[in-house]
């Protein structure tokens, strides 16, 4: 059974490596074809020259012939000189990472060499941390790239920082396995020469993008870049399945080295890939927009990791692996490699300074709740109600009480999303206004149900946003329509479509029109808040754009994967009002600030997250009805009409 199963191995292989070569060969052929192309023109020149000193070519048509084609063949080959020299000065674009030197991590770079010689392939040059859950070669040998540039002409192998956190050693072993693997087939010269064109090609075309070009220089760059499109188009086809028949080589060579492992770590890449995105949009990017980054993200992994197998029956026996040597005892100082892929993760996601300073400081997780939580939270209590301000709100609110001093109260804000019931408008029938009821109680269930789209998760699994009115009070059951016995005739059909008209239009209207003019102000104040930080960004850019040229920093205008998703007028107002409801709890109740691995930003409320203080503030965002969130504020002993202390 074991020949049996290596021979197919071998197989495998040989066939990934001989597809991956003909397809190398095939991208070549492509080169080779635009070099002809551009010397056919001198070839024509030659052959009329030739025939015109042997004598065969004489006259003044073939004199002018010959000038012509002379001329052709200058200009074609000095455009052709041009886009060579393009694309082999281009840049290519290089992953932004952390450099691992072997001097930080022995133990990991001996495992590295220990599977390649495994493996029967050559080391890689380097080993090198990305902020992401995957793992790549990558060839650095192009001289633009400077201190990133290798020798030897071996790639780089650049690992998720997640792994090392996470996994444990065999299981990383058994990950890097087919990486490392790759750098067999990447060693044939017919293959690298093809992945340099290719590169080189995709460089080119970026090049008239480039900053510091006069118009003339931009102008030429253009018409490289067209050539270079129509040359990648050529060989697109060829290079995807080259690289599909170099990945299929090594994964075929790597089933000798263990292989079951393996099938066990792919559960583990699935389980850090959504712990990693979880932690980076619930927890990091609120510190991020506060001007404070994680510096250990990658051990909240595993805290992350872990809550989620403390939560998740299918997550179960996960935890148990702990036990084991991580992957991170592979490097001298793994906090030191944490916070430098920590702050390399805001720049990519967030668009931060390449350097902490006073408004881009670290922070601990012992100390997120405090700096990071409490302070979003006053930050957002305070721009509801500069825009209360602005809109002319009374400072007080009419049930506040004289003693109190006026001030920012959560009774401010409620007094002014506070809207008429419809069940108490004059003209409604008993019946009518029974079912309105019924309707505006049932009003909470949908909402109950809902996902508070907002950074501050309050135990709900719901999230705000939806376009359906909950709680109006409006329906097919109002009596408007035929009874159960009525048969519609045909007489009826056009006031049944009256009322559906009806219906659509009253849906059009909002229902609490003080909160769409109130989320319309605050979007507005938020927008400009954003454009002023990305103005702050792009200067600290700017500075350190001589770092970016010695290869600290990465390719292209940052952010270069943004997180932040768009938030309408309605999201922003929800969590505006949490904050200020939070800002209450903390001030005049047995409430803190707190930190859920899972879901980022919480309140605590008797050291237990608050559970059901979302679908109260839609209730009162979306409906303008207070008494839920009022009957939540007597039940924690929160006091509305206190003043709040804002940032």
């Amino acid at each position: 059974m074991n020949g049996v199963s290596g021979t197919g191995s071998v197989v495998g292989e040989e066939w990934g490596a001989r597809a991956a070569h003909s397809r190398a060969l095939a991208v070549l052929r492509v080169r080779g074809r635009a070099l002809g192309l551009a010397v056919l023109p001198a070839a024509v020149a030659v052959v009329l020259y030739a025939g015109g000193v042997t004598g065969h070519f004489t006259g003044t048509a073939w004199d002018t012939a010959r000038w012509i084609v002379t001329v052709l063949a200058v200009v074609v080959l000095l455009a052709a000189a041009a886009v060579a020299l393009v694309v082999a000065r281009a840049r290519p674009a290089a992953t932004p990472t952390v450099e691992l030197a072997e001097t930080a991590a022995p133990d990991l770079y001996r495992l590295v060499r220990d599977l390649a010689d495994r493996l029967g392939v050559p080391a890689p040059a380097a080993i090198a941390l990305t902020p992401d859950c995957d793992s790549w070669l990558e060839d650095r040998t192009h001289r633009a790239h400077r201190l990133r540039r290798t020798s030897g002409g071996a790639p780089v192998l650049v690992i998720g920082s997640p792994f090392l956190w996470w996994m444990r050693v065999g299981e990383l072993r058994a990950v890097l396995a087919p990486v490392v693997a790759g750098t067999g087939p990447a060693a044939q010269p017919d293959i690298a020469a093809a992945r340099r064109f290719v590169r080189g090609l995709d460089a080119a075309v970026a090049v008239p993008q480039g900053p510091g070009l006069d118009p003339v220089r931009r102008l030429g760059a253009r018409g490289v870049g067209q050539v270079a499109r129509v040359l990648l188009r050529a060989c697109r086809g060829h290079a995807g399945e080259m690289e599909r028949g170099v990945a299929a080589a090594g994964s075929e060579r790597a089933q000798a080295v263990d292989y079951g492992v393996r099938i066990v770590a792919q559960e583990q890449v699935g389980l850090a890939y959504a712990g990693w995105d979880r932690l980076l949009t619930r927890v990091a990017l609120p510190a991020w927009r506060m001007g404070r980054w994680p510096a250990k993200l990658d051990a909240g992994v595993v805290s992350a990791l872990t809550e989620l197998s403390r939560r998740d029956r299918l997550a179960e026996g996960f935890s148990s692996r702990l036990g084991e040597r991580p992957a991170c005892d592979l490097l001298e100082e793994p906090g030191a490699v944490d916070e430098a892929t920590s702050l390399l993760a805001a720049r990519l996601f967030h668009g931060g300074p390449a350097e902490p300073g006073p408004d881009w400081a670290p922070v601990e997780w012992s100390q997120y709740p405090e700096e990071v939580v409490d302070r979003k939270w006053r930050t957002d209590a305070a721009r509801l109600h500069r825009v209360l301000d602005d809109l002319g709100v009374p400072a007080t609110g009419t049930d506040l009480n004289s003693d109190d001093a006026p001030g920012p109260t959560l009774t401010r804000v409620m007094a002014h999303l506070t809207t008429p019931r419809p069940e108490t408008a004059e003209g409604r029938e008993p019946d009518a206004g029974g079912a309105s009821d019924a309707g505006g109680a049932s009003g909470a269930g949908p909402a109950a149900d809902t996902v508070l789209g907002s950074d501050t998760v309050l135990g709900s699994d719901t999230v705000l946003g939806s376009d359906t009115v909950l709680g109006s009070g409006t329906g097919f059951g109002s009596g408007t329509g035929p009874g159960p016995e009525t048969d519609p005739g045909p007489e009826t059909a056009p006031d049944a479509d009256a009322d559906l008209d009806l219906l659509v239009e009253d849906d059009d209207e909002p229902v609490n029109p003080a909160a769409e003019a109130l989320a319309g102000a605050l979007s507005a104040l938020v927008a400009r808040d954003e454009a002023a930080r990305e103005a702050r960004v792009a200067a600290a850019a700017a500075e350190s754009a001589r770092a970016a040229e010695q290869g600290s920093g990465p390719d292209g205008p940052l952010p270069l994967f943004p997180l932040q998703p768009p938030r309408t007028g309605r999201d922003l107002l929800a969590d505006h009002v949490t904050a200020m409801v939070c800002c209450a709890a903390v001030d005049t109740a047995e409430a803190a600030p707190g930190l859920d691995w899972l879901d980022g930003p919480a309140l605590l409320v008797g050291g237990e997250r608050a559970a059901d203080l979302g679908p109260r503030v839609l209730a009162l965002v979306e409906d303008g009805d207070p008494e839920p969130l009022r009957v939540w504020l007597s039940r924690t002993g929160v006091r509305p009409e206190k003043p709040v202390r804002l940032v």
